[in-house]
């Protein structure tokens, strides 16, 4: 379990998050409508994390914070001097023998994000009454929503046949009606043909070269063995091949 308290010109805002031994995260998060310093929210996120390991019947537990007077206090290495903190620190040693085995350790505020943003979350969001917000699924996308995977071409020819025939030779489709038509003919305005060879013609009017499927599976592989440039992440090598002139 992390936990992390967050006080802001906002608000006030606590997070927890269990983490299972598989990896399956379960996040909590609470807004604090009452004033109070950072040490007490950082001790009612410990004890908001606690109390949802004990309804889950959870006996064995690591406990991780960011706040070394929290954590050291509960340890028993630091004495509880403050007076507010006093209680909080009896409430959680009672929480404490609900437990088989609990242990609480310290470490980074950068290794306690997740806690983090949901306390900053729940300071930031102002809320008259419980809200229920459905679990989030954060997902990791490699590549730019504009890329588009590099498909095979069914048909042996490439996505730019029709485009390429009307420039060099004016010719449409033989299956296209008059919308087709219209298509491409808006379409060619932005390519040109030269040697041969179509190029399209970027925002900033850099000629870029049209290729299919099988060329472009070798530069990116070109690209990514580095005979092109050093290896480099996948944004990288897309800025590269866009350098080199290829759409």
């Amino acid at each position: 379990m992390s936990f992390d308290g967050a006080s802001n010109a906002l608000g006030h805002g606590i997070g927890a998050a269990l983490v299972s031994p598989e990896g399956n995260h379960y996040p909590f998060t609470a807004r604090l409508n009452f004033f109070c310093t950072n040490n007490i929210a950082e001790y009612e996120a410990c004890i908001m994390g606690l109390r949802a390991a004990i309804e889950r019947n959870i006996k064995i537990l690591e406990v991780y914070g960011d706040s070394a007077l929290v954590i050291y206090q509960i340890r028993g290495d630091w004495e509880v001097r403050d007076s507010k903190l006093v209680k909080y620190s009896n409430l959680v040693v009672g929480l404490i023998k609900e437990f088989k085995e609990i242990t609480f350790n310290y470490f980074p505020r950068e290794e306690n994000q997740l806690a983090n943003a949901l306390a900053i979350l729940a300071s930031m969001f102002k809320a008259n009454r419980e809200t229920e917000i459905m679990p989030l699924q954060m997902s990791i996308y490699e590549v730019p929503a504009h890329c588009f995977r590099i498909e095979k071409e069914l048909d042996g020819r490439p996505w730019f046949h029709d485009i390429l025939e009307y420039v060099k030779n004016q010719k449409y489709p033989e299956q296209a009606n008059e919308n087709d038509k219209r298509t491409i003919r808006r379409m060619v305005v932005g390519f040109v043909l030269d040697g041969g060879i179509l190029y399209k013609r970027g925002k900033d009017q850099v000629l870029l070269r049209c290729v299919d499927a099988v060329e472009a599976r070798k530069i990116l592989e070109d690209v990514h063995e580095g005979i092109c440039g050093t290896h480099a992440n996948g944004f990288t090598m897309v800025r590269k091949i866009m350098r080199l002139g290829y759409y």
